[in-house]
């Protein structure tokens, strides 16, 4: 064989080996871009369902309080028909407690002035589980244990 032939196939040779090892490389880097786009795609989905969850959401609350507001409506609708049927039937116009929502006044224990008992986890003439010398015992005819170490 010739000297001009070795170079030749040498150099095909080098050829195909650097085609592969470039085809090695593109392979493994793009595997990672991939792993990416699967991972994107996955994100924007999540997305777009969190926004679904977000707007289902706010038509929730606004739903709540349309029929909070109809129920509020409702309620003092009852109260003033109520009111107007016991009037024209000549109930006593004082003292309803349900059915003047206007006119309520506080209950007569809270506006006497008696001072109300601090609460006591005993009763007269015991100590309870929370005063300060419960479980103890009577240690002034026991002298005094030296501390252990």
């Amino acid at each position: 064989m010739d000297e001009s032939n070795i170079n030749w196939i040498l150099a095909i040779a080098c050829l195909l080996a650097g085609i592969g090892l470039g085809a090695l490389g593109y392979h493994l880097l793009n595997a990672g871009a991939d792993g990416m786009q699967r991972l994107r795609q996955r994100l924007a989905e999540r997305d777009r369902e969190l926004s679904a969850l977000r707007d289902g959401l706010d038509e929730h609350f606004d739903e709540v309080s349309r029929l909070a507001a109809t129920l509020r409506h409702d309620s003092e609708a009852l109260a003033a028909r109520l009111a107007e049927d016991a009037s024209t039937l000549g109930g006593r116009t004082r003292g309803r407690r349900g059915l003047a929502v206007e006119e309520a006044t506080p209950p007569a224990e809270a506006t006497s002035d008696e001072a109300l008992a601090t609460p006591r986890d005993y009763a007269d003439g015991s100590g309870g589980t929370l005063s300060e010398d419960f479980g103890l015992k009577d240690d002034t005819t026991r002298e005094p244990e030296a501390p252990r170490y």
